[in-house]
């Protein structure tokens, strides 16, 4: 600690003022946030209150989509489609029909009574039993100010459509309570009186207000639902007399979601789906308690705060000092002690670091001088066809800082004509200028290029398609337009004559090194034949006592054919006939040569695994060597082209009948394990062996039809097989055919055979 006592002291001396500024802060945003307090409570109570209205609606919601459960139900329409009778009463139907709705008083808190009242047969379905007379059911369950006839009249009797009874007393079970009723008729579309049945569900009082309970049991405030009538649904802390002279007090505005009503906070959400109206009150003293609250938490986590902030001070600045002082000794042992004469430890440091990032500097910018050779090294291998794929002269155009975004373009050779001797400083100096006058002129055609010396008197230049542009003959004629104008610039104003060798347009990075050697070519042509000016390699005829066949133009021809492209394997041998029929002049020895070269490569072909194994070997063997090197070329051409078509086709039949293979066995895999609940496209990849996505995609181009739709047809067959049959339950069916809900089952079979399972049987019994 002696050693370095004053990095700790300053260390500290910082940790604590960062301790007092946050404190200050935090006092002046604790004073803000009292004045504010009110407004968050009153925000809070109002999200609390739209969730209970949410819940609420929720909830009614789903009571809602029971009675249209109860609509579809198949035990309960065939019931309300009887003809009831006192002396034929369908016993069978109606405990059917009973133990359908048990389950839903079970899966819903609303839910718990209800009752379905059959016209028909004067029936009253419960969860737990059914009531012959309907009197008998109304003597344990009624409401206390409505008598039995009335009960039948206005609820069983009545045509209703999703209607609600606002809140009445009730006894249930001997049990008083309040309840609201909710009704509807069955069929659901039905109108004027012509009901079959009505499901009515009894909704005790205390279920809605355990919604709002937070409310009163959290701040001792009140709460009250009313639907759009302005009839009270639920309310609680407050009694009815209290909210009418609420509702009628002309300082109490209806309409305002938050406001105060004799110290109390009145909060208002009004439904936009039924209109009912919830309101919520929270006394004032409530809202200044929790602003006392926040004072007393505030001041005590002030002041926990600040004493663990410094003894966490204490402890960093401890840490941190000792890494410090550990640099420091290690700066000294490289500086010297007596470099922090005079000095603190922060200056002495800082002023090593300083000079370590200078350093670090200079070598980085030493090695940004360095980049223009890379960038050249690279420029050269490009030309010189070093690279053997995309990616790798993608890495090394990124390395080298070269930003090559050659798509197509073209590439140019510039050769300075006038000097013959190179063997002098003063020759060499002048070449050097010209050579730079050449490349400023090429940065003046305002085109995307990259530029590198080949020589002393060459500069290779190699031109990227622009925007816009449109078709490659057309940038290809645009860039000889500027060279042209280039060479006669440069002669005009510096009496120097350069002649320009174009080589073909490329269309990607990997074929620039064959634009290079072609404009290599004509340039050689050009300086025989003492051609200046812009040459381009389509409007030179070579004379060549070779052939143009490269072993790696012969190595993308073989592996295309092995693909089965038959137009790309088309385009690179009509482009081996176009290099040497119509851009060279070859001689006949040179031609017959091709030929035996082509031959050639259409021998090692055949001598693939793939084709060694096929049944037309030796026919194909014999048309090759059969082939005269004396014929006319294009005859020979199109004899190649038709065999390229045929190993093609074989390749393509190969595949589809490889595909096929792979089809068929994934359907005989689906017939044997269609049963199988886990069978999934994950497990019949895994069966035949290969990727889901090649499975899934393969599947649908073969048979025109998804493995899912498949899997799922093969079961809906098996299906109704066994509801023919009248052997099995549906449930056990739904489970025979793999499916572990009876339900998803019905929706399946519904979807694909257009019935439900259950009418699809009853129509083959009427068959």
């Amino acid at each position: 600690m002696p050693k370095y006592s004053r990095i700790f002291r300053n260390l500290l001396l910082s940790y604590i003022v960062i301790l007092i500024i946050p404190n200050v802060a935090g006092y002046m945003s604790y004073r803000t946030s009292i004045s504010v307090t009110e407004s968050v409570s009153i925000e809070n109570n109002m999200t609390q209150l739209r969730k209970s209205q949410e819940i609420l609606e929720r909830r009614m919601a789903e009571v809602e989509s029971f009675t249209r459960q109860m609509a579809l139900n198949q035990d309960l329409q065939v019931l309300m489609n009887e003809k009831g009778s006192d002396d034929r009463v369908n016993l069978y139907g109606i405990w059917k029909a009973n133990q359908d709705i048990r389950a839903f008083s079970q899966t819903n808190d609303f839910l718990k009574q209800f009752y379905i009242y059959l016209n028909n047969y004067n029936v009253v379905l419960t969860p737990a039993s059914a009531y012959m007379q309907p009197e008998r059911y109304y003597q344990s369950v009624y409401y206390k100010d409505v008598p039995v006839e009335a009960w039948k009249k206005d609820v069983l009797e009545r045509t209703h459509n999703r209607e609600i009874m606002p809140l009445r007393p009730a006894v249930s079970n001997s049990v008083e309570t309040s309840v609201i009723t909710y009704m509807q008729s069955l069929p659901l579309d039905t109108f004027n009186g012509a009901a079959r049945a009505t499901v009515v569900v009894v909704i005790d009082e205390s279920m809605i207000a355990s919604l709002l309970s937070d409310i009163q049991d959290r701040y001792g405030g009140w709460s009250h639902i009313s639907d759009a009538e302005g009839r009270t649904i639920s309310l609680a802390g407050i009694g009815e007399a209290d909210i009418s002279r609420l509702s009628s007090d002309s300082r109490f505005d209806p309409d305002k979601e938050s406001q105060f009503y004799n110290d109390d906070l009145v909060l208002t959400i009004r439904s936009h789906t039924n209109g009912w109206v919830y309101r919520a009150g929270i006394p004032r003293q409530v809202l200044m308690e929790n602003a006392n609250k926040i004072k007393s938490i505030t001041w005590t986590f002030t002041g926990t705060a600040l004493i663990l902030g410094l003894l966490v001070g204490l402890l960093q600045a401890y840490r941190n000092s000792s890494p410090l002082h550990k640099v420091l000794n290690v700066m000294k042992e490289q500086f010297g002690k007596e470099a922090l004469t005079g000095r603190n430890e922060y200056d002495f440091i800082h002023g090593n670091i300083s000079s370590m990032i200078t350093n670090n500097r200079r070598l980085e910018a030493e090695l940004n001088r360095q980049l223009p050779l890379i960038r050249d090294a690279f420029l050269k291998r490009l030309i010189s066809g070093e690279f053997r794929s995309q990616e790798e002269i993608a890495a090394a155009a990124a390395q080298a800082g070269a930003g090559l975004q050659v798509e197509r373009g073209s590439i140019a050779i510039l050769q300075i004509n006038g000097y013959t001797g190179m063997d002098s400083v003063e020759i060499l100096n002048e070449l050097n200028a010209a050579r730079l006058i050449a490349k400023q002129a090429l940065q003046d055609l305002g085109r995307p290029l990259h530029m590198t010396d080949l020589g002393a008197d060459r500069v290779v230049a190699i031109f990227g398609a622009e925007e816009g542009e449109g078709s490659q003959e057309a940038g290809d004629m645009e860039i000889e337009r500027l060279l042209h104008e280039l060479v006669q610039g440069v002669f005009d104003e510096y009496k120097m004559t350069i002649t320009v060798a174009l080589g073909n347009p490329f269309a990607n990075a990997m074929e620039v090194s064959h634009a290079y050697e072609q404009a290599r070519q004509v340039l050689e042509h050009a300086l025989y034949s003492n051609r200046k000016g812009v040459l381009s390699y389509r409007e030179a005829r070579l004379e060549s006592d070779t052939y143009y066949y490269p072993l790696d133009i012969e190595l993308r021809l073989i592996s295309t054919i092995k693909m089965g492209d038959m137009d790309e394997a088309k385009r690179i041998f009509r482009g081996i006939l176009l290099q040497n029929m119509e851009n060279r002049e070859l001689s006949l020895e040179m031609r017959h040569q091709l030929v035996g070269e082509l031959k050639g490569t259409f021998l090692k072909l055949l001598h693939q695994k793939t084709f060694l194994e096929s049944g037309f070997f030796e026919q194909l063997k014999n048309r090759i060597v059969g082939m005269q090197a004396t014929e006319e070329i294009q005859v020979i051409a199109e004899q190649m082209e038709v065999l390229m078509e045929e190993l093609c086709g074989f390749i393509t039949s190969k595949k589809n009948d490889h595909h096929n293979k792979t089809v068929e066995q994934v359907i005989a895999y689906i017939s044997q394990a269609y049963s199988d609940p886990d069978l999934n496209l994950y497990r019949i990849a895994e069966q035949v062996e290969r990727p889901e996505k090649y499975i899934s995609n393969l599947f649908k181009e073969v048979t025109g039809m998804n493995l899912s739709d498949h899997l799922e047809k093969v079961r809906m067959d098996h299906a109704a097989e066994l509801l023919r049959g009248r052997l099995y339950t549906l449930d056990e069916i739904a489970s025979l055919v793999g499916y572990n809900s009876s339900h998803s089952f019905r929706r399946a079979f519904k979807r694909v055979v257009g019935v439900s399972p259950s009418a699809y049987r009853q129509s083959m019994s009427e068959e």
